[in-house]
């Protein structure tokens, strides 16, 4: 079973000046893996509106790749600005995935626009960098993987992997708007989509991993890794109701396959827990898998999901 060592946080936006849009958050860390630098990216937002109402961006911080708490750099504009009117991604970018394919980067975020009988919803959406991930380009205004018949709203979540020849995208589909106190909250569960290429998507129509606190259970951040035969899926879970607490608020789970399609499920085994006091005593959420230089280590967000930004755990022994 995975055995994780915190390191600590190692990013906080409160830290960063100089940049209206970043004010708070630092969520959903994903790691590119460079020549000197590990570029983690993260979505974040400005202070609200006059209404109370936020956007968000997505940017990125350059962590030293000999020491990941050695901060060489931060972005010092959004990756991608807000789409343009009634497009799905209006209001904001989160969360992100990465990957290089070729001499690009390709990132698949989550776009949101505002709704009125409920928050919001959100689409899956594609872009291009051709400049090492600094800036992306949509392929075009619309999503590449949007709601449909069987998953009629908040498709987001998106971490993008390659296995072998196929691409693999685990993201998070809308199954209900549950009502509490007064308010709508989003009921979710893990799916995923193939694809040859990365751009036409074939969708399992499945969920991949059961409920286990309580039916309306919200799932989020399905990440997969590949070690020691099997597939590995580390994923962030809630209740339904009161999960801005700390005992319903988002907890780190895990999950094993030999195919992708099928999985066990055993939280037991995650390898990870909330800190008795700190910056993730609260909940830890949106885990993230990389390896760099023969060391694996899992980039997660802290007390109310990632405003005061995410940390790192070190992988001790293997996967088994």
């Amino acid at each position: 079973m995975p055995r994780w060592r915190k390191l600590g946080r190692v990013f906080d936006p409160a830290a960063v000046g100089g940049r209206p849009w970043l004010r708070s958050f630092a969520q959903a860390p994903c790691a590119l893996v460079c020549d000197d630098v590990v570029r983690m990216y993260f979505s974040c937002r400005p202070d609200p509106d006059a209404d109370g109402r936020y956007v968000s961006y997505s940017a990125y911080v350059d962590l030293d790749r000999s020491d990941l708490f050695k901060i060489r750099g931060v972005a010092d504009e959004p990756i991608l600005p807000l789409g343009g009117t009634g497009t799905f991604d209006e209001f904001g970018t989160y969360p992100v995935s990465v990957i290089r394919t070729g001499s690009e980067v390709r990132a698949y975020y989550a776009g949101w626009t505002r709704c009125v009988s409920v928050p919001f919803n959100t689409a899956i959406g594609c872009a291009v960098s051709r400049d090492g991930g600094r800036r992306f380009e949509r392929l075009g205004p619309g999503p590449i993987l949007p709601y449909s018949p069987d998953e009629p709203f908040v498709m987001s979540g998106p971490k993008v992997r390659r296995f072998g020849d196929a691409w693999y995208l685990f993201y998070i589909a809308g199954r209900s708007w549950k009502m509490v106190d007064g308010r709508p909250e989003p009921v979710y569960r893990i799916r995923m989509a193939t694809s040859p290429d990365g751009l036409s998507w074939t969708k399992a129509n499945r969920d991949l991993i059961p409920p286990r606190i309580e039916a309306d259970e919200a799932q989020a951040s399905p990440d997969v890794f590949e070690a020691g035969g099997r597939y590995h899926m580390h994923f962030c879970y809630r209740y339904s109701a009161g999960f801005r607490s700390h005992e319903r608020g988002y907890r780190i789970g895990y999950a094993w396959s030999t195919d992708l399609l099928h999985w066990t499920r055993d939280d037991a085994r995650c390898g990870i827990d909330v800190s008795d006091e700190g910056w993730d005593a609260q909940m830890i959420s949106y885990p993230h898998v990389f390896a760099v230089d023969g060391q694996v280590y899992l980039a997660y967000l802290g007390n109310e999901v990632g405003r005061g930004g995410f940390g790192l755990a070190a992988l001790d022994g293997p996967f088994d």
